[in-house]
C-alpha cells in the first residue's frame, strides 16, 4: 500500500474563556496552564459554552500543528500538550481533562484549550483535585489508540478463536494482508466507560460478526463492498465504529469500567475480531506514548513498517456514514445484494 499522510485529528475542546473559576483563590480567572492552577479552585462552564473543533496534526517531537481545517486557532500554529487535570463534580465523580496550549511564533501563549475526557455540564461546579504534568501524553495516546475489549475473540493462524486477553507474545494471529504474524506487544488499561473512552457495541450479525463486538470508538473496521452502496468510489473501505452508531444495532455502551487491549505487530495490520476485519494498533506520533520505553526504542528498527503501510487512503469519512441505515447498507454491500 502506498504512503498516505496522516489526516488531522479533530479534538473537541473548550477555550479558556469558556471555563472560569467560580470559587477559590483564582476567582473570576479563566482556565490557565498547569503552573498557574491552584488546587481546590472550582470551575464552571459558561452558560453559552459549546465544544469547538480543534483539528491538529501530531508532530514527531510530541507537539501538534493546527490544521487549516480547524475551527479555532491559527493555521499551522504549534500546540503543546501541557498537562492532565482531574476535576471532581458534585457527585464526587472524577473527570480528567487534557490542557493544550497554543503558542505564537515567539513562543508566547496565544490560547489555552481544555479537552475533557468525559462530558462536562454547564452551571456545574468542578473542583480541581489533581494536576499531572507527566502523564498527559500517555492519556492522550490512550484516547488515540485503537483497542479491543476484554473477551473479544481474534482468529489465530491455526483458525482457533482466542480472547484478546489470553494472547501471548510471539503467538501468530491471522492477518488479512500478510497471513500469520507474531504479536509484538500487548497493551492493557482500564478506564471509565464514559465520554471519549466509552466503547461502541456492534451487535451480533450487524456486519457478519459472529458475536457482539465491543471496540474503542475510533477503531476502524475494514469492509469489502461487492457493490458500492456507500458511494465511496471503491470496494475496500475503512470506517470508524463511532460513525456507524445508530442507537439500535450499533450503540455507545456507557457506564462502569472497560478493559481495553492494544495489539501491536511489526506492521499495521487488519485482523479478524469476532469475524469482522478490524485494524490493530498503528504506531504514530499520536500513539507512541502508549508504548513502554523498551518497545518505543525499536520504532526506528523492526517496527518501521508502521511508517510505510498506511491504510488511510481507504478511510471513509463521517459524511458518507451520516445515515441511520449505514450499517445495514454495508451489510448488503458486502453481500453484493
Amino acid at each position: 500500500m502506498s504512503d498516505h499522510p496522516e489526516t488531522a485529528q479533530a479534538l473537541q475542546v473548550y477555550s479558556a474563556e469558556m471555563f472560569t473559576v467560580s470559587n477559590g483563590a483564582n476567582f473570576g480567572d479563566n482556565l490557565s496552564y498547569a503552573a498557574e492552577l491552584i488546587l481546590d479552585d472550582s470551575y464552571q462552564l459558561a452558560p453559552s459554552a459549546a465544544p469547538l473543533k480543534l483539528a491538529v496534526h501530531a508532530l514527531e517531537n510530541g507537539h501538534f500543528r493546527i490544521s487549516e481545517s480547524s475551527e479555532v486557532g491559527v493555521d499551522s500554529a504549534t500546540v503543546v500538550l501541557d498537562s492532565c487535570i482531574t476535576l471532581m463534580d458534585s457527585q464526587s465523580q472524577a473527570i480528567e481533562c487534557l490542557l493544550l496550549v497554543e503558542v505564537d511564533t515567539e513562543g508566547h501563549v496565544a490560547q489555552i484549550y481544555a479537552m475533557p475526557l468525559a462530558p462536562l455540564l454547564r452551571k456545574e461546579d468542578y473542583r480541581l483535585v489533581g494536576i499531572d504534568s507527566d502523564n498527559a501524553p500517555l492519556r492522550f495516546a490512550q484516547v488515540a489508540c485503537v483497542s479491543f475489549t476484554r473477551g473479544t475473540k481474534l482468529t489465530l493462524a491455526t483458525g482457533e478463536q482466542r480472547a484478546v486477553e489470553d494472547l501471548a507474545l510471539g503467538e501468530k494471529v491471522l492477518t488479512r494482508d500478510d497471513g500469520p504474524q507474531p504479536v509484538r506487544w500487548i497493551g492493557h488499561h482500564t478506564t471509565r466507560a464514559i465520554g471519549d473512552f466509552a466503547p461502541v457495541m456492534i451487535t451480533k450479525g450487524t456486519l457478519h460478526n459472529e458475536n457482539d463486538l465491543l471496540v474503542s470508538p475510533d477503531h476502524r473496521l475494514f469492509i469489502y463492498q461487492r457493490s458500492d452502496k456507500l458511494g465511496a468510489g471503491r470496494a475496500e473501505v475503512l470506517l470508524k465504529a463511532s460513525h456507524l452508531v445508530n442507537g439500535d444495532t450499533v450503540y455507545v455502551q456507557e457506564g462502569g469500567f472497560v478493559d481495553y487491549f492494544q495489539i501491536l505487530f511489526d506492521s499495521h495490520q487488519i485482523v479478524f475480531a469476532e469475524g469482522i476485519a478490524a485494524e490493530t494498533l498503528l504506531i504514530s506520533p499520536r500513539t507512541r506514548s502508549a508504548l513502554p520505553e523498551n518497545v518505543a526504542e525499536t520504532l526506528g528498527g523492526t517496527l518501521a513498517g508502521h511508517k510505510h503501510r498506511a491504510q488511510g487512503e481507504f478511510e471513509v469519512g463521517k459524511s458518507l456514514l451520516s445515515r441511520p441505515n449505514a450499517a445495514e447498507l454495508l451489510l448488503r454491500a458486502s453481500k453484493g445484494s
